[in-house]
């Protein structure tokens, strides 16, 4: 039972880290990238679709981005929801690609761009250290109920900790490296 409780809190802070990692490739970093269009939804066929399903999303140049609608007509749709997102991106359109050039992050933007990393970053330490105390409180409440003995429950809530300590360092490296790729240290 202990064991459960150990592997469904690594499970959850793995997932919270998998959310980060997710987070982060939004974040734009001044190059290139087609994973910057993942939140991006088209209106199409009555319903909104994401940009991936209704186009291919290729980077041949490190500042360029080319998007080939598979159908044609969509091709106003897929530059509007572009429009439309917080990308600040200006799509230009040849009757069959749209072609996105990036452009280079002002000084500002890639500050402003750090700082939500961090943020992003410093929700997941929260969510982390609430998965933490769940476990413990787990833990605990079984050594109340005397299903556990005390030395059982210390060293099973040590064990917590050193998987939450592993998760915030897992973290605060994610983090890092986002920082040098967005100032392009």
């Amino acid at each position: 039972m202990l064991d459960e409780i150990i592997a469904d809190v690594e499970d959850r802070m793995k997932k919270s880290i998998s959310a980060l990692e997710k987070d982060f490739v939004a974040i734009r970093t001044g190059r290139a990238n087609p994973a910057i269009f993942d939140g991006v939804k088209v209106d199409v066929y009555g319903s909104p679709m994401p940009l991936n399903q209704v186009a291919t999303i290729s980077c041949p140049e490190p500042r360029l981005v080319v998007i080939n609608p598979w159908d044609k007509g969509n091709l106003g749709e897929i530059e509007k929801a572009i429009l439309k997102s917080d990308l600040s991106l200006n799509p230009s359109s040849d009757g069959n690609l749209i072609r996105i050039q990036i452009p280079d992050l002002t000084e500002e933007r890639r500050k402003e761009y750090v700082k939500l990393a961090k943020n992003k970053a410093e929700d997941c330490r929260v969510a982390i250290r609430n998965i933490r105390r769940d476990g413990n409180d787990t833990i605990k409440e079984l050594e109340k109920e005397k299903e556990i003995s005390e030395d059982d429950s210390k060293n099973y809530q040590a064990r917590v900790q050193k998987i939450t300590d592993k998760y915030i360092a897992d973290v605060q490296k994610l983090v890092d490296n986002k920082e040098k790729e967005i100032l392009n240290i």
